[in-house]
This record gives C-alpha cells, structure tokens and sequence, in this order.
C-alpha cells in the first residue's frame, strides 16, 4: 500500500468544519450521521479512507471520527497522516475488533478515545461533545502561548552542579501560600520549593538542575514528604497543592498508599505542570486512575504557557486548573486576556472543572478574575509565600 499525505499545501488555520465520520458501512454512518446531525453538529462522511484524505486535503475539521477496519487506508493509518500535520484536532477510533496492539498504537499516536463497536447514540454523541470542547481549549492555549511566549531554558556549565544541588536539597524547605474562593473564603494552601543555596536560587533553577542531574524523583520525594509532615498544622477543611513534575508521575513511591502524602489524598490536590511533556509517561490514564483510587485530585498548572495541545489535559482530566499568572497580570487593561480567560473559564465550566486565577496582585486583577467566573484565586493580593500558614489579608 502506497503512504498517502495531505498535501503541503494544507492550511490548518481554516475554520473547522464540524465533525469528519469515516466508515465502510455506509447504512451505520448514514445512522450516525443522523444522530450527530440531530445534536448539532454539521457531519460530512466518507466512505474509506482515500475518501477522507480527499476531504481533509480541502478543509479542516473540529472532531475526526473513523472506524479503524477501512478499505485502502485504515483508520489508523488515517490518524498517523493526520498527526503529521495537526496535533490538535482530536480524533476518535471505532472498532468492532479490539485489540491490544492496536489500541496502544492509538495511544500513541495521539487519539482521544478508542470505543469499542456497537456504540451507542449517547456514547458518540457525549465523545463528540467531549472532543470539540477539548479541541476549542486547544486553540484557545496555543492562543494564550503566543500572547504571552514560552519559557525558555537556560543553559549552563554541569561542573559542580551536582555538588550545588546535594547542597540546595539539604537546605529546601517549604513555603505556603493561600488559595481562597472568589468569595473570600479560605480553600486551601499551595506548597513552594525553596531552598538557602545561592546558587540555585529560585524553583526553576532547582528543577532545571535536577533535570539536568536525572534526580527530579529526589527532589519530588522530599517536597512530598515536607509538605505531609508540615500540613498536619494546616486549618481544617483547607486542601494542600503539590506540584508534580511530569516525571515524578514515573516514580513509584508515588503511589504507595502508606506514604505520608498518600495518609492526606482526600485533602490533596497534585498539580501538573503543562510546561514539561508527558510523552514519556505511557500508561498515563491508569497512573491517574490509581491517584484518584488513593483519594487525590488531580490540577494542570500553568494552564496557557505551557505545551499547547490537548493531549496532557485530555489524559489528566483535572477537576482543577490553574491559569498562567501570565494571563492574569494586567488582565484588566487587556481585552485579549480578558477573551481568553473568559473562553477558558466558559469551556472549564462545560467539562465541570474549577478554575483557578493565579498571580493576582491588585484589586482590579481580582476583580476582573471574580467577574469572568474564576472560583478559586491565588497571589500577592491575598497574601506572600510564607511558614505553614500565613493567614489572609482582610
């Protein structure tokens, strides 16, 4: 079989064109067709995969739906082409043969759901739902990422850097800062690396070095167990954030249930960072499972800087995220921040996800944040990092 691919010419920045249902049975996808088309979604199908690439090579889409089992070119075929040019649009698999290899062949590839034939009319109908509100906040976050730009990692020399950062780890400890509800009240508390070493003198610094050294799962053991022994004092009913690098989510101590973290999940929410990929972790959606079993919730960070597809938001569905600080500064003198908060907000609302406005320093941040619906805020205007536990400024 010959490698079929879009042509180059290909530009993914058309409007999207609703829903694209790939599938041989022509009777079922003109059924399918029917019931996407009756909850609002305009579909135009194809009948194999040669068909669908014809389709795509004119038109973008907001949801690919395609049966894996096709003439010519299969559906998982049709996902890796499609991947090679667009890392957003989500695509969902139907088959009526499951099977292992296949199924994690899609994981990689990128797919968002993998259903098994027959599928029922609400089960489509709610995967459909599902996938263009993940598409559109997608978007949105590749929007957010050009407004305000990526962090860029620095560079510097490895000698002495593991002796710097034996060092900085003996002298870590933990700041505290409030997290209270638009409302006022107090929800909870978020702990912050810090560290006496002055040569890696901020978070970053020390994250990049554990990177660097292959010792981020050092790092992430000590921040947990500081933040479980330290909580012990914290206000009842208050939830503790600890954030998680994408690594730490292949440390196994993690999922142990009598470590000290694990004691206090019903009162923790593990928040992780869209600033690092989670490529690597390839069992992520039962390592998410097993964190929820233990009683934790789960946050994405940074929620607008960070890597801008839907993959890692669509693998973690967080009951929480957290809003870049970038988009909050000065959201209150900008229009393009207030209409991406706004979308985000609105689109986190439909998924039942609470938002979380970080960065706030200034009455009318505050208040722009509270009137575009975000329910939790967080920053300077409330109160500084500081010993379990500052209290807020009334």
């Amino acid at each position: 079989m010959t490698n079929p691919t879009i042509p180059v010419t290909q530009t993914p920045n058309r409007d999207a064109k609703g829903v694209l249902l790939v599938e041989d049975d022509e009777a079922l996808a003109r059924t399918m067709q029917r019931v996407l088309g009756s909850a609002g979604f305009h579909v135009e199908t194809a009948f194999d995969g040669e068909a669908a690439l014809a389709k795509l090579s004119s038109a973008t889409f907001e949801v690919i739906v395609t049966d894996i089992e096709l003439p010519g070119t299969s559906g998982v075929d049709l996902l890796r082409i499609v991947r090679a040019y667009d890392l957003d649009v989500p695509v969902i698999l139907m088959t009526g043969s499951p099977r292992v290899e296949t199924a994690t062949e899609a994981v990689q590839l990128g797919a968002l759901q993998y259903l098994v034939k027959p599928v029922t009319n609400e089960a489509i109908v709610e995967a459909v739902n599902r996938a263009v509100r993940l598409h559109k906040m997608a978007q949105i976050k590749r929007e957010a990422l050009k407004l305000i730009g990526g962090p860029a990692m620095a560079a510097g020399d490895l000698s002495g850097l593991e002796t710097c950062f034996t060092r900085a780890l003996s002298t870590m400890h933990l700041a505290y800062q409030p997290l209270v509800t638009a409302s006022g009240g107090l929800f909870g508390y978020e702990a912050l690396l810090r560290t006496s070493e002055p040569s890696l003198p901020n978070p970053g610094a020390m994250l990049e070095a554990a990177e660097r050294l292959d010792r981020l799962h050092d790092l992430g053991r000590k921040v947990r167990e500081s933040a479980a022994q330290s909580f012990a004092r914290a206000p009842a009913g208050a939830s503790l954030f600890v954030n998680l690098h994408t690594e730490d989510l292949l440390d196994s101590t993690l999922y142990e249930a009598e470590s000290p973290l694990s004691r206090i999940a019903d009162r923790v929410v593990l928040e992780v960072t869209e600033r690092a990929t989670i490529d690597r972790v390839d069992d992520i959606n039962a390592r998410i499972s097993i964190l929820r079993y233990l009683g934790y919730r789960i946050a994405v960070d940074d929620l607008g800087a960070g890597y801008a597809g839907l993959t890692s938001f669509a693998a973690l569905e967080p009951e929480i995220v957290k809003l870049d600080m970038s988009l909050v500064r000065g959201i209150h003198h900008s229009t393009v921040r207030q209409r991406i908060v706004g979308s985000m907000v609105s689109l986190c609302k439909e998924l039942q996800i609470q938002v979380v406005a970080e960065g706030v320093e200034t009455l009318d941040e505050r208040d722009s944040v509270a009137g575009l619906g975000c329910d939790i805020l967080q920053g300077y205007f409330f109160a500084r990092p500081g010993p379990p536990f500052p209290e807020l400024k009334r």
